[in-house]
């Protein structure tokens, strides 16, 4: 048995080395995008900086993703204390209190250096609910070496048709060469981002001045057709399910001739650790049709903290890191200036970055051409390029989604898509009491 006084010693020795408090434990879920890969991985440095506190990362789908954390705000779940949302999330959530006011940033952030419009899209009220990681817009990528071969130049600003007409030049399938890459996999964030862009070209809208829907109108209905008829003749097989990670891996692997997709694969596609085609890669604007007006998306992938989060400050210490410039000169230093977060800081369009990343003047006269209050030549009652910022568009989006991948694997014709995908979404808006 221990005499008193070395039991006091023992339990004094051990008081002493547990420590005054366990370190907090920050749940972010994010998507697995590259861009996110990477600042997990560089987070290290983050934790070094903050002993008190833990990262735990919950890496999940784009799909899978959006539906998790849309199911967690709505029940109030709080399995998260960082979310990794976008433009459309956090204005209809920030509306609803469920994400937490991001105001006394620390005094080196620089709020005023992030881009007005992604400042705008992250915004209730003049207040931040979310702060950008990266932002892009749409860009056409397109390979140099097989445009010389076949005597092509592509347009500084080409239209879909144009890009028809060289897809079916570029198409070679017993090479495993496709003219025209684009999203397929079904989703309002995936295949309807695109579509919605599409559409936007040839001259559709969603809704009329009534919120009545249009999917069956002239002009979605050239769009539509255009794009089932172009992917199924000049595509790759199973476009069905190909999203963006899909379509960037297809054009890294020298497999298409032509792609058009978020801005922010630029660096990506010219990376020769990941790039089969790095030295050949061209870019062009987003293609428009009858008109530029909604041809090309806005859209940043943000952090946020949901009001639950029972770890606010540490979180909030946390997305305003990862959103710092201080973060983008150690991407800049650790990974290459080309491979910075694009699309949110004025300061990051310096000389040298144009200079270094050829990708970077399209994306910069992309992401201000992009104006979502006015999406679509015809007027509309709604903001919102690629997606309709209403609650009820998620659901939507999705169903629509669903249908045009059907349509791409033959399993309705692309009328039959439309009318359903009318149907749908009448029934959808008439069910939450539009025009409200």
């Amino acid at each position: 048995m221990l005499k008193l006084p070395q039991a006091l010693f023992l339990l004094t020795g051990l008081a002493l080395a547990i420590p005054s408090h366990a370190a907090e434990t920050v749940t972010i879920a994010t998507v697995n995008n590259s861009d996110m890969i990477r600042m997990q991985r560089l987070s290290k440095v983050f934790e070094t900086q903050h002993p008190d506190i833990q990262l735990k990362w919950v890496v999940l789908e784009e799909n899978v993703l959006r539906q998790r954390l849309t199911t967690d705000i709505a029940t109030q779940g709080g399995q998260f204390d960082v979310l990794t949302i976008g433009t459309y999330e956090t204005p209809l959530w920030g509306a609803k209190h469920w994400l937490e006011p991001l105001t006394q940033l620390p005094a080196d952030y620089d709020i005023e250096d992030i881009f007005p419009s992604v400042r705008q899209g992250l915004s209730v009220n003049n207040t931040l609910y979310a702060l950008p990681f990266y932002g892009e817009s749409t860009v056409t990528y397109y390979r140099t070496d097989l445009f010389k071969q076949a005597g092509l130049s592509m347009p500084s600003h080409p239209t879909w048709t144009e890009l028809g007409e060289f897809a079916a030049k570029l198409t070679a399938k017993d090479k495993d060469q496709y003219g025209l890459c684009l999203r397929g996999k079904a989703g309002w964030g995936e295949n309807i981002a695109l579509l919605s862009t599409m559409a936007n070209a040839f001259g559709a809208r969603w809704f009329d001045e009534q919120w009545k829907p249009e999917l069956t109108s002239p002009e979605w209905t050239a769009a539509a057709n255009f794009y089932v008829n172009t992917l199924k003749q000049y595509g790759p097989p199973g476009a069905s399910s190909n999203g963006f990670n899909e379509t960037l891996a297809l054009f890294n692997s020298g497999k298409c001739a032509i792609w058009v997709d978020a801005s922010v694969a630029g660096s990506f596609t010219t990376d020769t650790s990941q790039s089969k085609v790095a030295d050949r890669v061209g870019f062009a604007a987003a293609p428009t049709e009858v008109t530029d007006k909604g041809s090309s998306w806005l859209y940043a992938w943000s952090l946020a903290i949901p009001a639950t989060s029972k770890h606010k400050d540490a979180a909030k210490a946390f997305i305003s890191w990862a959103t710092s410039k201080a973060y983008i000169q150690l991407v800049a230093e650790k990974e290459g200036v080309t491979n910075v977060p694009p699309g949110t800081r004025q300061s990051t369009y310096s000389a040298a970055y144009l200079q270094a990343a050829p990708f970077a003047q399209v994306t910069l006269e992309m992401m201000k051409h992009a104006d979502p209050a006015h999406p679509s030549v015809k007027p509309v009652p709604y903001v919102g390029i690629q997606y309709v910022t209403i609650p009820e568009f998620q659901a939507i989006g999705t169903s629509v989604g669903k249908l045009f991948s059907a349509a791409l694997t033959g399993g309705m014709s692309v009328e039959q898509a439309l009318q359903q995908a009318q149907a749908s979404t009448e029934r959808e808006m008439k069910r939450a009491g539009y025009p409200k």
